[in-house]
């Protein structure tokens, strides 16, 4: 059923990914104290130019809350929705390997990074995804178990 728990934690993984896809990563800040920000789909430098060289951590972004939000509503294939919120949770941890990818690639010697707070709103998804293959695990052995009486 949809009003499942593990509805809702998928429901919470899409907000929370959509709202890091909305929000700076964080800034490289320059040793004359001029600040890029540093976003997912794109850099801003100080003067204004932007650099679109982080898209693909945009896209990973954009898959993975595609995902958990159409996994919302496969509830009567409950192998298909663990299997696919494991590969949502996968492409998670890859982002943040592509984030310090592009944390490293991007920056000059003269710089430093500093993180914003949306750098946590994937680790949280990622617990949010455990949180709801072990509650669609549950449905299944459930299912099981009533399959069993009959």
């Amino acid at each position: 059923m949809i009003q499942r728990i593990q509805s809702v934690y998928l429901l919470v993984v899409t907000i929370l990914l959509i709202v890091c896809m909305c929000t700076p990563v964080g800034a490289y800040i320059a040793e004359d104290y001029s600040v890029s920000k540093f976003t997912n789909l794109c850099i801003v430098s100080a003067d204004g130019v932007k650099d679109y060289a982080p898209w693909a951590m945009f896209v990973i972004l954009v898959v993975a809350a595609l995902l958990s939000f159409t996994t919302i509503f496969m509830f009567k294939k409950r192998m298909l929705q663990i299997r696919m919120t494991i590969f949502s949770t996968i492409l998670l941890v890859g982002y943040y390997a592509t984030l310090i990818t592009f944390i490293f690639m991007l920056k000059d010697d003269s710089m430093t990074f500093s993180a914003s707070w949306t750098l946590c709103l994937p680790f949280v998804a990622i617990i949010l995804n455990w949180l709801a293959i072990r509650a669609i695990g549950k449905d299944e052995v459930l299912v099981k178990a009533y399959d069993r009486l009959r």
